[in-house]
Order: structure tokens, then C-alpha cells, then sequence
């Protein structure tokens, strides 16, 4: 209208116009921006909501999407073309609650070693190359005569590699009464399960979230870091596994233990085995006090 009185009159300015017809002049100035029509934009959100990475979106994430590869909208045009179009967010999936074995009833201050073979534990330290790749190494702790009986290394530790190693450990040193895990995926392996069944050996899951229930091997583990991985820079496995397994025998017949009354681990294991492996820790260290005694009195 304002146009035509405008073109007609030639004389009467558009501001003079608006106000006689008493209209705003932003109604006479406003030219669309080549906004994409209406189908074309409801084409764009059904394509990234069919987006598997996107399917859990809303109005707004979608909104922020589409600018960004160059459509002018706001969120208030993708909400009414929602609301238009019907358009649902999928009904939230609960997780499946995993079911974990583990119990604080089988924490290793709850259920102690009390003789040689009676608890074993492992666990997986992992430890990057000089490049970046990660290797882990999976442990295996005797909790009674504190010696690390196996330092396996792999960038995969799977069920099967953790039965193979078990199954070495039990031909040379015998098989132990219980032996205690994390719920690692490794540990609750069904091979490693049948396994252990099958070789008469009871497992001892502690309850998720909890490290400190198994406290020997991750003391172990600190032990291992901050003497040895902390301090050193790998180039390849082979290197790793060299290093690890020299500091394994220099733990085992080296180095003194405070809790075997400074006996090394591969000293006490001895001794256990001269004076029988079903004796109590405490009964041993203290057999070994009296005769160090009794010895230093006669000389």
C-alpha cells in the first residue's frame, strides 16, 4: 500500500507514508535473506537426526548443527518446525546393570594369606612407549611370601593370555588355594572362570571400586611404578620386558621386605618350604627371631 501511494504521489516520502497509514517504516525495509524455505529446512533436521551420533539431540544442539554448515536459523524456526513436524527424542536406554562377582567379604584384610600357595592375586599396570602406545603388564603376587611370580607383558592382555600364564605358574610353583581380582575384563573371563573351576581354585572378586581390598598387589603395583616405570623411558616392548624382568628377580632376592622381618621374598618362600608351608606367617617370622636370637646368645 505504502509502495503504491508512494509511486503514485511521487511527491510523499516513505517516512510520511507510514505515518499517515500509521505503520512501522521496518515493515517497508525488511527483505528476506535467502533463508531456506520450510521443507528444505525440515529435510536438513530429519537428516541429522537420522545420524546415529545425533539421535539423542535436541531442537537446539540441531539448530547449533545447521548453522554451522551454513543455514541462517534460529532456534525458535527449528522449534515450531518440530513441534510441526512431530519430531521425538528416542526414550532415554537405562544401562544394563553389569553384574559384578565382587564382595568386601573377600578383601585381603578380610580373607589373609596363611601360608605359602594359600592366596594369590594379579592385577594390570599399564605403561606407555617412547612413542605413545600403551603395554600393559599383568602381575601375579604370592600375598603370603610377597614374591611376584609372573610379570607378563603385551599391548593385549586378553581371558586367554591370563590362562596361558596361569597355567605355567601352576606346573612350576604349584596351585594356590584362592587367588583375588579386581572385576577386570580379563579376570572375569569365562576361559579364565572355567579355568580356575577346573583346577580347583577358588576366585576372590572384591568389590568394584574398591583397590583397597586388594591391597598386596596394588602396593605391588605402586612399588613397580615409582622404583621402576616412573624413572625410566622405553623404546620398544622387548626393552621393557628385559628391564621388568631383571627388577622382578632383583624384588624376589634382593630386596628386603619389612614385613618378613627383612627377610627377601625368596628367602622367606624358602623358608617356608624347609619348615613346612602350612604354618602361619606370623609363626614363622617369629621362629626365625627366637633362632636369631638363641644363636646370638651362644656366640
Amino acid at each position: 500500500m505504502i509502495k503504491l501511494i508512494t509511486e503514485k504521489l511521487g511527491q510523499v516520502s516513505q517516512r510520511r507514508a507510514c505515518k499517515v497509514l500509521c505503520q512501522n517504516r521496518s515493515t517497508q525495509r525488511y527483505e528476506q535473506r535467502g533463508i531456506a524455505d520450510d521443507l528444505i529446512l525440515i529435510g536438513a533436521i530429519k537428516k541429522q537426526k537420522d545420524k546415529s551420533k545425533h539421535r539423542r539431540y535436541g531442537y537446539r544442539r540441531i539448530c547449533e548443527i545447521l548453522r554451522r554448515i551454513g543455514y541462517l536459523v534460529n532456534h525458535k524456526r527449528i522449534y515450531r518446525l518440530w513441534r510441526q513436524e512431530g519430531f521425538r527424542l528416542p526414550k532415554k536406554v537405562r544401562r544394563k546393570s553389569k553384574h559384578f562377582n565382587g564382595s568386601s567379604d573377600n578383601a585381603c584384610d578380610k580373607k589373609k594369606a596363611e601360608y605359602m600357595n594359600h592366596v594369590w592375586s594379579y592385577d594390570i599396570v599399564e605403561e606407555k612407549l617412547q612413542k605413545g602406545r600403551k603395554v600393559r603388564i599383568l602381575n601375579v603376587l604370592d600375598e603370603f611370601t610377597k614374591e611376584p611370580l609372573a610379570m607378563d607383558i603385551g599391548f593385549r592382555i586378553k581371558g586367554y593370555d591370563v590362562v596361558e600364564v596361569l597355567r605355567y605358574l601352576f606346573n612350576v610353583r604349584g596351585v594356590p588355594d584362592f587367588i583375588r581380582s579386581d572385576n577386570g575384563p580379563e579376570f572375569i573371563a569365562d576361559e579364565v572362570k572355567k579355568f580356575l573351576r577346573a583346577s580347583g581354585v577358588e576366585t576372590l572378586y572384591i568389590e568394584p571400586g574398591s583397590p583397597w581390598e586388594n591391597g598386596y598387589i596394588e602396593s605391588f603395583n605402586s612399588r613397580l611404578r615409582d622404583e621402576l616405570l616412573n624413572g625410566e623411558i622405553f623404546l620398544h616392548i622387548d626393552e621393557l620386558k628385559y628391564v621388568v624382568e631383571r627388577w622382578r628377580m632383583d624384588y624376589n632376592h634382593y630386596r628386603p621386605h619389612s614385613s618378613l622381618s627383612y627377610m627377601t621374598p625368596a628367602e622367606f618362600a624358602k623358608l617356608c618350604a624347609e619348615v613346612g608351608c602350612f604354618k602361619r606367617q606370623k609363626s614363622v617370622i617369629e621362629d626365625v627371631e627366637m633362632s636369631e636370637t638363641l644363636s646370638n646368645e651362644l656366640d
